[in-house]
């Protein structure tokens, strides 16, 4: 049977550390998720692919060309191949065909290097980790009455399971088994796909967040578009079975036009909104917001930040959590 969903009371909202503290870190490395802690972070994001051997890594995708250095591993160049993800086609390397102990073997490296160039000298530094790992970590710093949460994106899952490497069951057994199934632990589960949420709402009581872009729609075809899902009577059916969404800034406020409607009706309709993802560069800041014409450069994500906390938003992303929760705090304390 499925789980009721449960909206507990707002409260202050959350700073989570989109890869961990992502902007000064290469991603997805127990690094960047201590950073992150360390900054002060509510909950630490992996985004989760599977290995060979069914064991989740935390990489943003299944494609571990541009965050390992697996191009420098001989052993396995004759693993490089093309696939077809979510009807795209992507040519590298991918954990599902890697053993955990193979990939253990790799290390880390910064995605955005152009951007982030003071990242590249942690590259090779880093193992890919395992969620296990991630949450044992989240576990040890949530001492003296602190607690660091997770908040597990499942990475292609429709992709995975025509594969053979279903994910729900796997996903909520572990999640179960750190002593997590109820609405009030600190967990949040979120994927771009529908049914592969529906799903895991059968299984458990967590609360699922329906991540939505500005374009396109679900892999799973589950929804005609993400734009149908944001109407009032999308975001009713939406609130059946998730806790809240997951909207990219621009479906909320498209760089410096007005905003949109979309916090007011998530509300109404009894969800939450966690969007994704603030950014210190240029290049992912409004106009209004930037500092010169350097891409790299660092503009007013602070304000960035204010606008849309001013708009009502319940927490939000970031690959600067140490910014978001000196904003967030300052919030507070008005």
């Amino acid at each position: 049977m499925p789980h009721p969903v449960t909206v507990q009371p707002l409260s202050p909202p959350i700073v989570i550390a989109h890869r961990g503290a992502s902007g000064l870190r290469p991603e997805h490395t127990i690094a960047s998720y201590t950073l992150a802690i360390e900054q002060g972070a509510d909950f630490i994001e992996p985004d989760l692919v599977l290995t060979k051997d069914d064991v989740f890594v935390a990489r943003h995708e299944n494609d571990i060309i541009g965050t390992t250095d697996v191009a420098k591993h001989p052993e396995f160049a004759a693993r490089k191949t093309t696939k077809l993800i979510d009807g795209e086609s992507h040519t590298g390397w991918f954990t599902e065909d890697f053993t955990l102990a193979e990939l253990k073997t790799l290390r880390a490296v910064e995605r955005l290097p152009k951007l982030r160039p003071d990242n590249t000298k942690y590259d090779g530094q880093f193992e890919v980790p395992t969620l296990a790992e991630v949450i044992a970590l989240a576990k040890q710093h949530s001492v003296g009455g602190r607690v660091v949460g997770i908040y597990p994106e499942t990475k292609h899952p429709s992709y995975f399971a025509s594969i053979g490497h279903p994910m729900e069951a796997r996903l909520v057994a572990q999640l179960k088994a750190a002593g997590w199934d109820k609405p009030s632990d600190p967990v949040f589960i979120q994927s771009f796909e529908v049914d592969n949420l529906k799903r895991i709402h059968a299984m458990t009581g967590l609360r699922l967040i329906q991540l939505m872009d500005a374009n396109g729609g679900p892999a799973d075809h589950a929804a005609p578009s993400y734009a149908a899902m944001v109407t009032p009577e999308g975001l009713k059916a939406v609130a059946k079975y998730a806790y809240g969404i997951g909207p990219g800034l621009a479906m909320i406020e498209n760089g410096d036009a007005p905003p949109t409607t979309l916090v007011a009706d998530a509300h109404t309709a009894g969800l939450r909104l966690h969007p994704w993802t603030f950014r210190a560069e240029n290049i992912f800041l409004p106009p209004s917001l930037q500092n010169g014409t350097d891409p790299a450069a660092h503009g007013r994500i602070e304000d960035a930040m204010r606008r849309y906390l001013a708009l009502g938003i319940d927490g939000f992303f970031t690959d600067f959590p140490g910014i978001g929760v000196k904003v967030r705090n300052a919030l507070k304390e008005k």
